[in-house]
């Protein structure tokens, strides 16, 4: 897959940041020393990692080299290490592990959720945010406009259910809060929407297609926002952005 877009990533900053700023209120570890932020990408959620904990050694992990770059530019006394979240083990145990709409992009929950468990110290908090927008018509006409036009089936996979994932972390000791927020993004137009995906979701639709073949893809995407999200009043249309978020915490042994 081609390397991410930082700058394209970062269009809608303030709306990818917020869920970040609300996952790290729920985290209650005044004291943390050692904090690892999984899928940083261009720091904008390790920047408030930074800001909670000043005296932290704090590391992000990407395998995005664009990403990496702008975000140590942007945190030049954070330690920023190019590694699949999958292989990547800390030095020592960590205080925050923090995963910020990364690991919905990885599969087999049920071995990775926890193994992410064991990189904790006593009392060590894993705290995860990831979209759960699988069956949202943004994501669903994704792949109708892939089936109508012959290209094969990309993107994510279903999360699991929250039932697998409070058995999957409070089965490997720890105490699980879990719960969903659905915002409702007011975008200008039904072609922001597709700006917005054009970063994330669309990115393995898109990938391997020629510019014909992507031109075709994006307008009959294009074709099926429109009918499916109403204008409002004032002109705007929103988009339902539901996100699941957990926070696990180690409990001493």
């Amino acid at each position: 897959m081609a390397d991410w877009n930082p700058s394209l990533y970062l269009q809608f900053a303030s709306e990818r940041t917020r869920p970040a700023a609300e996952l790290l209120a729920r985290i209650a570890k005044p004291a943390a020393k050692y904090v690892a932020d999984l899928g940083c990408g261009p720091g904008n959620s390790t920047e408030l990692l930074r800001a909670a904990w000043p005296e932290a050694v704090i590391t992000g992990v990407d395998n995005s080299p664009a990403m990496l770059e702008k975000a140590q530019k942007a945190l030049p006394d954070c330690q920023f290490v190019n590694a699949d979240i999958n292989q990547w083990r800390p030095e020592q145990p960590l205080d925050v592990l923090y995963a910020n709409a990364s690991l919905q992009w990885l599969s087999d929950h049920s071995t990775l959720f926890p193994h992410l468990t064991t990189l904790l110290g006593d009392e060590g908090v894993l705290a995860v945010q990831m979209p759960d927008n699988w069956q949202e018509p943004s994501h669903a006409l994704m792949r109708q406009t892939a089936s109508e036009l012959g290209h094969p089936a990309r993107g994510r996979v279903p999360l699991e259910s929250v039932q697998t994932y409070y058995d999957l972390l409070s089965s490997n000791g720890c105490e699980v809060d879990i719960w969903r927020t659905t915002y409702f993004h007011p975008m200008a137009s039904h072609q922001a929407i597709i700006d917005w995906l054009s970063a994330t979701g669309l990115r393995p639709y898109l990938q391997d297609l020629d510019n014909v073949s992507q031109q075709a893809f994006l307008k009959r995407y294009l074709q099926l926002l429109e009918e499916h999200y109403p204008r409002q009043q004032n002109g705007q249309i929103l988009l339902a952005f539901p996100r699941l978020f957990i926070i696990a915490r180690r409990v001493t042994s």
